[in-house]
């Protein structure tokens, strides 16, 4: 990553595969809030809350960033994922207020690396800001991608070619942000393959690289799974990292000794972030789809 490093002096960013949704009426953070692992409610006007949305058993089915604002909830995912999301909030509409919106084919996502100056965005303001960028209004958040915070900034797909022509430095693919991301420990649940865990196992617990979750606020879907863990602290697995040579696709299994004991995400750089089993220790052999690799531990926040 040296040459990566260097370059985030003058600047780089990257595209971000994405899709959106827009949650408009008048009880639209209440019944966002109701859905998500995080406090929505808490977060200030404008605000980021990075959340994930679960299923009866506490399983993520979605992972999303969501930016409260004046007329709007505006939650971005990774690419793919706003249509079921859209189908399970629509479900649950009762009496409430509110409609959902699939703007993915309206939006586009770059995500500015640490170190990056754009213009409009005060780096000593909030984490979610709102300005006026190459004649237009973007939306832009503090988001770490890479083990350190970069801005994620979300503009109208008709307006793309005036915005990226304002972006600072160099435009990198999207494999040198992979690995940095690995790098950094940093998870992606869609790209690693990591939807139907545990938000405690993958990296989104308090003390996690990524953390999503509130064990402060009301009910909702996978809720009472959660406080059980936070109750008995016994999930069996958590985010590493895994060193190797070789490459292997995301959700490729780990083994040791013959057993089973975790899943790879998407080989990139030096390797993987990981689902794997708590009492591997630091520097363990494994075979990830029959190829050597080792265990690198994360440092939590706790």
């Amino acid at each position: 990553m040296a040459r990566a490093a260097s370059r985030t002096l003058v600047g780089m960013w990257t595209r971000i595969p994405s899709s959106s949704l827009r949650v408009t009426g008048a009880d639209r953070v209440d019944f966002v809030h109701g859905q998500m692992t995080n406090n929505l409610r808490a977060a200030p006007t404008p605000g980021l809350v990075p959340c994930a949305f679960l299923n009866v058993r506490g399983q993520i089915e979605q992972f999303a960033r969501a930016y409260k604002r004046d007329q709007d909830v505006y939650l971005h995912l990774d690419a793919g994922q706003a249509q079921s999301l859209a189908a399970r909030l629509r479900r649950y509409i009762i009496f409430d207020q509110v409609e959902v919106h699939d703007v993915s084919d309206e939006l586009r996502t770059v995500h500015l690396w640490p170190g990056a100056a754009l213009p409009g965005w005060q780096a000593d303001g909030g984490d979610a800001q709102t300005f006026e960028l190459a004649g237009s209004t973007v939306l832009a958040g503090r988001v770490n991608r890479t083990g350190a915070a970069g801005v994620d900034l979300h503009y109208l797909a008709r307006h793309e070619a005036a915005v990226l022509a304002t972006l600072p430095g160099a435009e990198v693919p999207l494999t040198e942000l992979d690995a940095a991301r690995v790098q950094g420990g940093i998870p992606d649940i869609t790209r690693d393959a990591l939807t139907g865990t545990l938000p405690q196992e993958v990296g989104l617990d308090l003390s996690g690289p990524l953390p999503a979750i509130s064990y402060r606020k009301g009910c909702y879907v996978g809720q009472e799974i959660m406080a059980r863990l936070e109750a008995r602290g016994n999930a069996r697995y958590h985010l590493a990292r895994l060193n190797g040579p070789g490459r292997w696709e995301a959700g490729a299994e780990i083994t040791a000794d013959g057993k089973v004991v975790g899943q790879a995400g998407l080989h990139a750089g030096p390797g993987s972030v990981a689902r794997i089993r708590k009492e591997l220790p630091d520097g363990a052999a494994v075979q990830v789809a029959g190829q050597p690799a080792t265990v690198a531990l994360i440092r939590t926040h706790a």
